[in-house]
């Protein structure tokens, strides 16, 4: 909703400012980062600043102290300087006595106000605009406490202004009553100046320094003073139901307890070191050790022997890798087997690339759903096994909510229609990992606490379900022995496997048994449906049964017979058969008219177009061709991609179904060696390793990509068709192993 004093302010920022700034501001009435970064700059114009910025930074701050140490009726040097005033406090909702350029009575209460909000009401004359106010009047943080706040902790944040603000390096945060970065990195800032640290050496960050200087400040039962202040605000910013005090009471000891309790530190109801560091920052007290552990190196009896021997009971084990540096990172043969007999038991994580948002989205999650029970049984893992599926980035708030929620939605849905018989866990930040279980999506959270400086772990409190906590990297044993780990803390939610099932062993494809069709039918046709293409086929496309009946039942012997030939995976062909036909339209015949009329020497035609049930080209199917004849994966005489004969029958042989079925999978090897002499990206296409049943997600991901060539249309269709392969290889894997 516009308001009209905001609207006063953007319109003085544009008309006096939008060309000496370099930058307009939108005329709407909304306050936004966008018109906090015009009024900054129009301050830094005013104070002679040349290089503007976005930032209120050091020279802006220095400038603005040493010309105007309190801005008031008797300093402020212009109406226009008044005027930047005014629009910031409208922009923060506060009233500034119109934008007339007079910092009159209404201003200094406004001001005053302000200050109070922040809780720095007592540090100099109310009606006086200091500085670090003056920053924090030109940013986007509230005063007030928001909703999602909490009286309790919007008090602790007023403290940690009024008390520190003075300090160089400490400058106004929020009072919204949110826990934040920000307040987090206030509180590691209180704790050092507390301990003596001079300006400039504070800095914020949990170092040795702070560390030692922690371990001479425990609190307990009786003690009173600033450290007891201090370790209660980090008790309130932990969530816990405590009084922020000065004094050390009964209510404090049993929220100590029973928070040393949650965090598995012994219970002693004491401020000591190992609690600090658990309140302070994620990955507590490094010093511990953990009963659990995951990595990316096979355990082998002598790295069990160590393990045990360190105290670890529980390891995390990797179902797919798509790393081609960390070979050991997937379980290897046989040893969930030498896990079960050395006494340990494993939980297993689910991850593919998943380094930023683009990674994360519905149909991934699908994807990654039915990947991770294909791999789970395929390891031997048994029903009631949960599977940590890996969030490995920085996620922030808002990528949780675009990218991650579907993403996990789509693996429980994937999961739901399998049967249910693993569950769903979650790695990552404390944010990622809260928000996913509070969405319903998840049983258990394992936390990556080590990553401290991640924008869901700093200011965030431990997820209520957390069943692992990852907190230190260290080397355990010796010799042959010697294995690196992320060492975890257990909480008991979560206590992995000691058992298992025989590992599927990796075999050739067979023909589909007649007992799975209808069911291979239905999964399929509940993905298509959830990601908007209903099984009638709608307006345009063929109708799903008609599409599962061309591609993948009544063609079943030609796609088992090149799948063994090739070594390649059925589901490769038939995911990108049924996805073709699938989108098969009007258009599509349209332009197999046009190809005609070309060759039949009618003007408007086209040489080449897709066409048939995998809408496969002349040329692109020439060019396969050649390819595999060339390396003897096939038989036959080449053709000319530049010759129209050769093109158009190329093109009318691939409207037969059976040959387009195998030309797929010649797409297929030819896509594997990167596409010579075809149309691909300015940078070419990589060099996969040759074809093989045990190609990665990485691997398969690519495959499919590239049938559909590049850009973001392919990758998204790409990115959709992975839930589709793995839909397709679970029933291929039941078939297999029948």
């Amino acid at each position: 909703m516009a308001d009209e004093m905001v609207l006063q302010a953007q319109r003085f920022v544009n008309t006096i400012y939008g060309t000496r700034i370099g930058m307009t501001v939108d005329e709407d009435g909304k306050t936004s980062w966008t018109m906090m970064y015009a009024l900054t700059r129009a301050l830094q114009w005013e104070l002679g600043i040349t290089a503007l910025s976005n930032s209120f930074g050091p020279t802006t701050l220095s400038t603005l102290t040493s010309k105007y140490p309190a801005l008031n009726q008797n300093t402020v040097p212009y109406a226009n300087f008044t005027r930047i005033i005014q629009s910031a406090l409208y922009c923060k909702g506060y009233d500034g006595g119109g934008v007339d350029g007079v910092y009159g009575a209404r201003i200094q209460a406004a001001v005053s106000q302000l200050k109070s909000d922040m809780g720095v009401g007592g540090t100099t004359p109310n009606g006086d605009l200091t500085p670090k106010v003056f920053k924090g009047l030109l940013n986007m943080d509230p005063y007030v406490k928001v909703a999602t706040g909490s009286d309790a902790v919007r008090g602790v944040q007023q403290w940690l202004n009024g008390r520190y603000l003075g300090r160089a390096d400490f400058f106004v945060i929020p009072c919204d009553g949110r826990h934040s970065r920000d307040v987090a990195k206030a509180m590691l800032l209180a704790v050092q100046y507390e301990l003596g640290m001079a300006d400039g050496v504070a800095n914020g960050v949990f170092g040795p320094g702070t560390q030692s200087g922690l371990k001479t400040h425990p609190v307990a039962t009786g003690a009173t003073g600033v450290w007891v202040s201090l370790f209660s605000a980090a008790m309130i910013l932990n969530q816990r139901a405590v009084t922020f005090s000065s004094t050390f009471g009964s209510a404090l000891v049993s929220e100590t307890t029973a928070f040393q309790s949650f965090v598995k530190l012994p219970a002693t109801g004491k401020g000591d070191y190992a609690t600090w560091a658990s309140l302070l920052i994620s990955y507590g007290d490094q010093a511990r050790k953990g009963a659990a552990c995951d990595g990316v190196t096979k355990i082998t009896t002598a790295r069990a022997t160590s393990l045990k021997a360190d105290g670890i009971t529980y390891v995390g084990r990797y179902l797919t890798s798509v790393s081609s540096t960390l070979p050991e990172k997937v379980i290897q043969p046989g040893e969930l087997q030498t896990i079960a007999s050395s006494g340990l038991r494993c939980f297993p994580i689910y991850q593919t690339q998943g380094r930023d948002a683009s990674s994360f989205n519905y149909p991934l999650g699908r994807a990654a759903g039915y990947a991770a029970i294909n791999a789970a049984q395929d390891h031997g893992f048994k029903p009631g096994t949960r599977i940590f599926f890996a969030v490995d980035f920085d996620a922030l708030d808002d990528e949780v909510t675009s990218n991650v929620l579907p993403h996990f939605k789509g693996i429980v849905d994937s999961v739901a229609e399998a049967g249910g018989q693993y569950l769903v866990g979650v790695y990552g930040a404390r944010n990622v990992c809260s928000r996913v279980a509070a969405a319903g999506h998840s049983t258990a959270s394992f936390v990556s606490d080590l990553s401290s400086g991640y924008s869901g772990n700093y200011g965030y409190a431990l997820p209520a379900d957390w069943a692992y906590d990852q907190f230190v990297t260290r080397v355990v044993g010796t010799g042959t022995g010697s294995i690196e780990i992320d060492n975890d803390i257990a909480s008991g939610r979560d206590t992995g496997q000691d058992s298992f099932n025989p590992a599927r062993a990796v075999v050739a494809d067979v023909r589909l048994d007649s007992s799975l069709h209808n069911s291979l039918m239905i999964d399929i046709g509940k993905y298509m449906e959830s990601i908007g293409y209903p099984n009638d086929g709608g307006l345009k496309n063929f109708q799903h049964w008609k599409c599962f009946q061309s591609t993948v039942l009544d063609h079943d012997d030609v796609i088992t017979q090149q799948s063994n030939l090739y070594r390649m995976r059925k589901a490769l062909i038939q995911t990108s058969a049924y996805w073709e036909m699938r989108h098969w339209g009007p258009e599509d015949d349209v332009q197999d008219a046009r190809v005609e009329a070309y060759h039949l020497g009618v003007p408007g035609g086209v040489r080449d177009s897709s066409t048939g049930i995998a809408q496969i080209t002349g040329e692109a199917a020439i060019r396969a061709w050649n390819y595999c004849i060339a390396k003897g994966l096939v038989t036959g005489s080449t053709s000319d991609p530049a010759n129209d004969g050769d093109v158009y029958a190329m093109w009318k042989k691939v409207q037969d179904e059976a040959f387009a079925l195998q030309t797929v999978s010649l797409l297929h090897l030819w896509g594997a060696a990167g596409k010579p002499g075809g149309s691909n990206p300015p940078e070419g296409e990589t060099v996969l390793r040759p074809m093989a049943l045990d190609y990665n997600d990485k691997e398969n991901f690519e495959i499919l990509r590239r049938y559909q060539g590049w850009g973001d249309v392919a990758v998204d269709g790409g990115q959709k068709r992975m839930a589709l392969y793995y839909i397709f290889e679970k029933y291929n894997g039941i078939a297999r192993h029948f």
